[in-house]
């Protein structure tokens, strides 16, 4: 699997190119901002973008996902529970002094358990509210990408409109910290880290 990571926009989100090195085939999770940076490592690396995939619906992680999509052709997809936060992230961006288009409407909504295929690699939807009411993890072999659910050493704001503190603890412990412990952690910001590790050391959890 080829794996690549940019911080983009103006909040420093991660976003992650994943392909499938036998077809090329790729998708791109959390287009949150910067596309011409994001459309440059797709050419060099040589990849179809297949689908845009959002863990959530907040502005950071969504950003450029006009952009990608007009130059790829290929289809959005969130849960529903995020959908109609795409077409009102002009004012949730302007709260923060910044500006960013709306996004074009979902292709298609996701739920928990739902696979998705391109190339060789699968990836399993896992709903994961409580940043968001519509936030998702997708699993990918011994991987997992948490969007803004769980941190390094912390958890998401729960603090924004959908946010639920309680919620956002429980999808971590029954969802999350069922995967193995050697499961990656792929964030929507900061340094990647482990299962096992937010286990025995996210200060929420101990």
């Amino acid at each position: 699997m080829i794996l690549e990571s940019l911080e983009v926009g103006p909040i420093m989100a991660n976003c992650y190119i994943l392909g499938c090195e036998e077809t090329r085939e790729a998708a791109v999770i959390d287009p949150g901002g910067d596309p011409d940076r994001i459309l440059k490592v797709i050419d060099d690396l040589g990849l179809k973008v297949k689908l845009i995939i959002n863990t959530h619906g907040h502005f950071d992680h969504v950003g450029a996902n006009k952009q990608l999509k007009d130059a790829t052709g290929a289809p959005i997809l969130i849960h529903e529970g995020d959908a109609p936060m795409l077409s009102h992230l002009s004012s949730a961006a302007s709260s923060f002094g910044l500006s960013v288009e709306n996004s074009p409407m979902a292709d298609r909504m996701l739920a928990d358990g739902d696979i998705l295929t391109f190339g060789k690699i699968t990836l399993k939807i896992i709903h994961v509210p409580g940043h968001s009411p519509g936030g998702i993890a997708l699993r990918a072999e011994d991987s997992v990408f948490v969007g803004d659910t769980l941190f390094s050493g912390s958890i998401g704001r729960t603090d924004f409109p959908g946010g639920n503190y309680n919620q956002l603890i429980a999808s971590v412990r029954m969802k999350l910290f069922s995967l193995p412990d050697e499961t990656k952690v792929y964030c929507g910001h900061g340094p990647a880290t482990s299962i096992g590790r937010e286990k025995r050391y996210n200060p929420f959890f101990r």
